[in-house]
């Protein structure tokens, strides 16, 4: 009997994860790295002791049970034991094939109207973030809701209250949400010095514009052309992360498409999330985007920046490294170095940038107790530095820790660093 080709794709899977899996010597080098290792104590929410489970359950030693998918779940994918793995095993691509197993069986844990598998989160991902330009029509309608304090209203009064991404949403400001329609192109502001393209991303362009507009300013006044293509869309890491693969690299395609054919020397990314789901595009599917991908932080770090005058900032600014610039991008100290371009800031680091936030994509949402604890272990480092400003250079970090801030009713902002950037230059 000849196998079909879901049982071929299925077995491939197993055998790359079992092939992967025994390259772990089971040093335990990784368990004090690892965030949720450190909040149970327990070896099954360990990088060392997932494996061992990865493992079981291919070789179907053990079975693929609620058990086994609560410890798969409860890894946020911080990345944080492959910086450490002496033996440099791919843990995140074990997590994410196991994950895959876990949605091709057609297994969840309930958690709410918006965990995974549930209704809500399936058309959020399908219907929006995988049709990004959707978010944009949305956009209006949440400036109406946050605006006019209808939405706060709603929490207050009925069961959305009880949901985070809910809650996080009157927390973000009008400044956030212009009512954006997206060029093309935006030329250059300053003598050409070449031409780029900016990825949006989904979560961004509905509820931080901010961001992506200071980066096309800072870009342009740079003397770079920036290019949008409108058919780009989501990057795919919030799907290949719930397991559903052919999803991600159905994106990444059509990314690979929208990006083709432009005059560009490389493609910039404001969100470290979204930037290491495009520049593994070609370690994971075998297909990768015509240009390199960078982040923006990075990028402006190169830059010759003696034709730009700022206003100086005599304040203190925290830095938090989300995980994904840290652990997988590796390009956590271009966020020093571009903002010690500002006359008079103080530049420090937060305490404690080693370990997650508890973002982690939609982390928060999965599994908020663990979220919870994590992000306050953030507020706390906050308040030992006292800095006037938190920035961070992912949009899930940004958001995970402006809610904790406004919970504890402190008054700290939370942003991008090209944000503050483009804040400084134009101000005269």
């Amino acid at each position: 009997m000849v196998a079909s080709s879901e049982d071929q794709n299925n077995n491939s899977l197993i055998e790359e994860l079992l092939t992967e899996a025994d390259r772990c010597v089971a040093c335990g080098l990784c368990l004090p790295h690892c965030p949720t290792y450190h909040l149970t104590y327990s070896e099954a929410d360990s990088p060392r002791g997932r494996i061992a489970l990865m493992s079981g359950v291919a070789s179907k030693r053990i079975p693929l049970n609620k058990k086994f998918i609560q410890h798969m779940d409860r890894c946020l994918t911080c990345r944080a034991c492959e910086s450490v793995c002496p033996s440099q095993v791919a843990y995140g691509r074990l997590i994410d094939d196991a994950r895959t197993l876990i949605h091709k069986q057609g297994f969840s844990v309930p958690q709410g109207a918006f965990s995974k598998n549930s209704k809500l989160r399936n058309f959020v991902e399908r219907e929006l973030f995988a049709k990004p330009a959707r978010l944009d029509k949305l956009r209006p309608m949440l400036r109406l809701l946050i605006g006019s304090g209808l939405l706060a209203w709603l929490l207050r009064r009925n069961k959305l209250r009880k949901n985070i991404l809910f809650q996080s949403l009157p927390f973000l400001t009008m400044r956030n949400l212009p009512g954006q329609v997206w060029h093309r192109v935006y030329p250059a502001k300053a003598a050409l010095r070449g031409e780029v393209a900016l990825f949006l991303g989904c979560v961004a362009r509905m509820i931080d514009t901010e961001t992506l507009l200071s980066t096309i300013y800072v870009l342009n006044r740079l003397g770079y052309k920036v290019h949008i293509p409108n058919t780009q869309t989501c990057c795919g890491a919030l799907h290949q992360h719930s397991g559903q693969m052919d999803m991600a690299l159905k994106l990444a395609q059509q990314n690979i498409h929208a990006f083709s054919g432009l005059n560009i020397q490389a493609v910039i990314h404001t969100a470290s999330g979204c930037g290491v789901q495009l520049t593994e595009y070609a370690s994971r599917f075998g297909v990768e985007l015509p240009v390199p991908t960078i982040d923006i932080n990075q990028f402006l770090a190169a830059q010759d920046w003696s034709e730009i005058t700022f206003a100086p900032l005599p304040k203190k600014v925290a830095v938090h490294e989300p995980c994904t610039l840290r652990n997988t991008l590796g390009a956590a100290e271009y966020l020093y170095t571009v903002l010690q371009h500002i006359p008079k800031i103080e530049v420090v680091a937060l305490p404690g940038n080693n370990r997650c936030c508890g973002a982690a994509g939609t982390y928060f949402l999965d599994q908020p107790e663990f979220a919870t604890v994590l992000r306050d272990e953030k507020m706390q480092a906050w308040e030992q530095t006292a800095a006037d400003y938190l920035v961070t250079a992912n949009i899930g970090c940004a958001l995970h820790i402006a809610n904790g801030v406004a919970e504890k009713g402190r008054k700290i902002e939370v942003l991008h660093p090209v944000t503050l950037l483009a804040r400084q230059m134009r101000i005269k």
